[in-house]
C-alpha cells in the first residue's frame, strides 16, 4: 500500500481512540461516537477526555491527553475552536497518528478562520488530520464510529464492498442512508471536511487498496490537491475498482457555495469532466444514479467493448430502452441474420432483431426465455444483457421456471452482465440477486448503470499512455509577446505556420506581399490587441505590392481610432493559405489541474459551436490524435460529403507538440490560443497565436 495512503490507516482501522471533549450525553456531539462505538463493539479501547467527570457511558475518563494512560492510534476532536488547536498540540506531542476535529470556524469561515486552520495544521505536525468542520468517519467492519451524524439512529450500515468518500458530512451520511435503505452495504464512509491534511484523494487512494473494498462511491465540491487525487484515481484504475462521482459546483452559484462550504475551488467543469474520463471515473447527475451504478458494479463485471442485448416481452419496452441506450451512447448491434430466422421459426410474431421481443408467448413456454437468452449470448455476442420481464417476473407461479431458464444460461456464460428489469415483492427481489442479476424496476435506470459498466471495462483494459520526453525549459517573456513573436516561441515545439514577415513601414509590407506572391493577409501587429478581426485589424486577400502599402495605411488608422491605447508595433504580413478547414487549439491553466489543451473545430464560431476535446498537458500524439477523432465535427476533418480529408497526423502532431511546450513553460503561462489552426491535406498552420503570461 502506498504510504501516502497507508498512513489512514490509523484513522480507520486504529487499536484505540481518544476522545476529546467527551460526554455522557449521547445525543451530544462529543457523547454519540462514544454511544455508536458501544452499541458495535469497537474492538479497540475508547479513551474519553473530560475535565469534569470520571466516568462517561460507563468509561473511565481522564482529565488531559497528558493523562492517558497509553498513547492512542487516533483521536476525535470535539471541543469548542478556543480549545481545539491546544488539543491537537497536546495529541502530536503524546505520537498519536491521526486526529478527526469535528469542530468549525476555520477555512469555510473567511480569512481570520483561515489562519486559525493554518495554525492547527502546524500544531499536528506529523500527525494526520482529518477535518476540520469535519462529521467523522465510520468503518462498521471494525465498529469504529468517530462521527456525530444522527443518520446512524435509523440504523448503522450493513455488510457489504461499497465505499463512501465524501467532502460534505451531511450530503456523504445521507448516501448512506439512501443506501443502507435500499439494502445496499456501505459500511465504510470518510468525510473530509476542510481537508486541511487528508483529502478526498487520500480518502479514495486508500480504498483503492483495502482489499475488503470493491466500489468506491465518491462526492466532491472541489478538488484542493490534484496530484494526490490523480494518484488515487490512478491507483483505482490499476486495482480494477470502479469510482463513481458525484462532482457538484457545475455552475457559477454551486462553485460560490462550494467555497462557503469547505473552501473549495470547483475549477473549470468541462477540464473536471476530461480528467474523471482519462481516469474511468463515472461522474453520476444524482444520489440515485450514483447507487444505481455502485450496486451494479458489485457484480465485478466490466466489459470492455461493451455491446447491449435486450430481451423483452413488451415491444413498447423495446423503444424506451433503445431510446435511453441511444441518449448514453450504447451500442445495440442487431441480432445476425441466420439467428433471427432461427428466432422466428421458434415463435414466428417475435420481433428478433435487437431489442428481441419473445412476445408474451415465453411464459406458455418457459423454456423459449432460454432459448432467446442463450441466442443473444452466444450468437448476439452481446457483452450485456438487459431482460425486461416487468411483473411477470413476480408471478408466484412463473418465478422459479423463469429464474431456472436464466440461471442457466449465466451458468454457461458467467463473464457476461445480466441485468433485470422487473417488478417484484423485496423477497422475490432479493431471490434474483442472489442469483447474480442486477434488478432494476426502472429500465432506463438500467441502461444508464450498463453502459457504466462499459467505461469502467474500457479504462481498467486501457494501458496507460506513455508520458513524452519532458522538453527543456521554456523562458517566457516579461510581458505579452505579439503574435510574431509568440509564433517564433512556439516554432521551437514545432508548431508551422505561414510564411509571415513583421513590417514597420508601408513599403515593408509593399515588398512582403510581392516576395510571398499571390494573396497575403495583414494583420495589426500588438500585444495589447487579442481579438484583432473586432477593430478591423485583419485584411484578407491582400494582392500586390501596392495593395499592401495601402492596407497597412488603413491598419494604422483603425488600430489609431479603435485602439488608441493600444502600442502598435507594426503589421504582421503572411501568405494567405486557402482551403482546408480551419480548427482551434489552445492551452489553459486550470487552477486545480495545471495546463490542460484543447481542440475544436476553430474560426469566428468556435464560442457557439462548443465542439472541443481537452486532456491534461502533456501527452503524446496518441492521445492528441484520440481528442481529435472524438470531436462531432471529425468527419469534417475525415472528408465527410465528398471534401478533401485533412492531415490528421499533422494536426496531432501540432497538438501534442503544444502540450508538451505548456508543460515546459511553466506556471508563468496562463494561456494559448491558436485560432485557427488550418488543416491541410499536406500539413497543419497556425495562422494566428496568442500567449498570455502572468506578470
Amino acid at each position: 500500500m502506498s504510504g501516502r495512503f497507508s498512513s489512514l490507516d490509523s484513522l480507520l482501522r486504529p487499536s484505540s481512540v481518544a476522545v476529546i471533549g467527551a460526554s455522557a450525553d449521547a445525543t451530544r456531539i462529543g457523547g454519540r461516537p462514544i454511544s455508536y462505538m458501544l452499541q458495535q463493539g469497537f474492538k479497540g479501547e475508547i479513551l474519553p477526555v473530560n475535565p469534569n467527570r470520571a466516568e462517561i457511558q460507563g468509561l473511565q475518563a481522564y482529565r488531559s491527553v497528558a493523562e492517558l494512560p497509553r498513547v492512542p492510534d487516533t483521536a476525535i476532536v470535539a471541543v469548542p475552536m478556543a480549545l481545539a488547536i491546544e488539543a491537537v498540540r497536546d495529541l502530536s506531542a503524546r505520537g498519536t497518528k491521526s486526529a478527526i476535529v469535528f469542530t468549525a470556524g476555520f477555512a469555510e469561515a473567511g480569512p481570520e478562520g483561515e489562519t486559525l486552520q493554518a495554525q492547527l495544521l502546524a500544531a499536528a505536525g506529523p500527525m494526520r488530520v482529518l477535518g476540520p468542520n469535519c462529521l467523522g468517519l465510520f468503518n462498521g467492519r471494525v465498529g469504529f464510529f468517530p462521527i456525530f451524524s444522527s443518520s446512524l439512529e435509523s440504523g448503522f450500515p450493513q455488510a457489504g464492498r461499497i465505499g463512501i468518500a465524501s467532502q460534505s458530512g451531511a450530503y456523504g451520511t445521507h448516501v448512506f442512508a439512501v443506501a443502507r435503505n435500499r439494502g445496499i452495504g456501505t459500511p465504510i464512509c470518510v468525510t473530509t471536511g476542510n481537508e486541511s491534511d487528508v483529502t478526498i484523494g487520500d480518502v479514495i487512494g486508500w480504498l483503492a487498496q483495502d482489499p475488503d473494498t470493491d466500489v468506491i462511491a465518491a462526492y466532491a465540491e472541489g478538488i484542493r490537491e490534484a496530484d494526490g487525487f490523480l494518484q488515487a484515481l490512478e491507483a483505482a484504475r490499476q486495482a480494477k475498482k470502479p469510482v463513481v462521482l458525484m462532482k457538484v459546483g457545475r455552475s457559477a452559484i454551486g462553485q460560490q457555495a462550494a467555497k462557503s462550504h469547505t473552501a473549495s475551488i470547483a475549477g473549470d467543469d468541462r477540464v473536471t469532466d476530461a480528467v474523471l474520463a482519462e481516469f474511468g471515473v463515472v461522474r453520476a447527475r444524482t444520489t440515485e444514479e450514483m447507487l444505481d451504478i455502485a450496486l451494479t458494479a458489485t457484480r465485478r463485471i466490466y466489459p470492455a467493448g461493451n455491446t447491449l442485448g435486450v430481451i423483452t416481452i413488451s415491444g413498447g419496452a423495446g423503444v424506451l430502452i433503445s431510446d435511453a441506450a441511444e441518449a448514453v451512447g450504447m451500442s445495440l448491434p442487431e441480432m445476425p441474420a441466420d439467428a433471427q430466422a432461427r428466432l422466428k421459426a421458434l415463435v414466428p410474431f417475435a420481433a428478433p432483431r435487437n431489442p428481441v421481443d419473445c412476445t408474451a408467448q415465453a411464459f406458455n413456454d418457459i423454456t423459449l426465455v432460454g432459448k432467446f437468452t442463450d441466442s443473444m449470448v452466444e450468437d448476439g455476442g452481446y457483452q450485456s444483457i438487459l431482460a425486461f420481464f416487468s411483473q411477470v417476473a413476480g408471478s408466484p407461479t412463473i418465478s422459479p421456471a423463469l429464474r431456472a431458464q436464466l440461471n442457466a444460461t449465466k451458468a454457461k456464460h458467467p463473464d457476461r452482465l445480466y441485468v433485470l428489469s422487473i417488478v417484484a415483492r423485496p423477497e422475490q427481489v432479493r431471490e434474483y440477486e442472489a442469483d447474480g442479476f442486477v434488478v432494476f424496476e426502472d429500465p432506463t435506470r438500467a441502461v444508464v448503470a450498463i453502459e457504466a459498466m462499459g467505461r469502467f471495462g474500457d479504462a481498467f483494459a486501457r494501458v496507460a499512455d506513455p508520458v513524452p520526453a519532458a522538453l527543456d525549459p521554456v523562458t517566457l517573456p516579461a510581458a505579452m509577446p505579439t503574435e510574431a513573436e509568440a509564433k517564433v516561441m512556439l516554432a521551437a515545439a514545432g508548431i508551422v505556420s505561414a510564411p509571415e514577415q513583421v513590417c514597420a513601414t508601408g513599403d515593408e509590407a509593399a515588398a512582403a506581399a510581392e516576395r510571398f506572391g499571390d494573396k497575403v493577409v495583414m494583420k495589426i501587429l500588438s500585444p495589447d490587441i487579442l481579438h484583432k478581426s473586432e477593430i478591423g485589424g485583419v485584411l484578407l486577400g491582400v494582392e500586390g505590392g501596392e495593395a499592401a502599402r495601402v492596407g497597412f495605411a488603413t491598419l494604422m488608422e483603425r488600430a489609431a481610432e479603435r485602439a488608441p491605447e493600444a502600442r502598435i508595433e507594426g503589421a504582421l504580413v503572411a501568405k494567405q493559405l486557402s482551403g482546408g478547414v480551419e480548427c482551434i487549439m489552445g492551452i489553459q491553466r486550470d487552477p486545480v489541474f495545471g495546463p490542460v489543451a484543447l481542440v475544436g473545430i476553430g474560426g469566428i464560431f468556435v464560442e457557439i459551436l462548443q465542439d472541443v476535446a481537452l486532456h491534461r498537458c502533456p501527452f503524446g500524439t496518441e492521445v492528441a490524435e484520440q481528442m481529435i477523432r472524438s470531436l462531432k465535427a471529425a468527419p469534417i476533418l475525415l472528408g465527410a460529403r465528398g471534401q478533401a480529408p485533412v492531415n490528421i497526423a499533422a494536426l496531432a502532431g501540432m497538438l501534442a507538440g503544444l502540450s508538451q511546450w505548456a508543460v515546459a513553460a511553466g506556471d508563468r503561462l496562463l494561456s494559448v490560443d491558436l485560432n485557427p489552426v488550418l488543416a491541410l491535406l499536406d500539413g497543419a498552420y497556425a495562422l494566428d497565436a496568442v500567449i498570455e503570461v502572468a506578470a
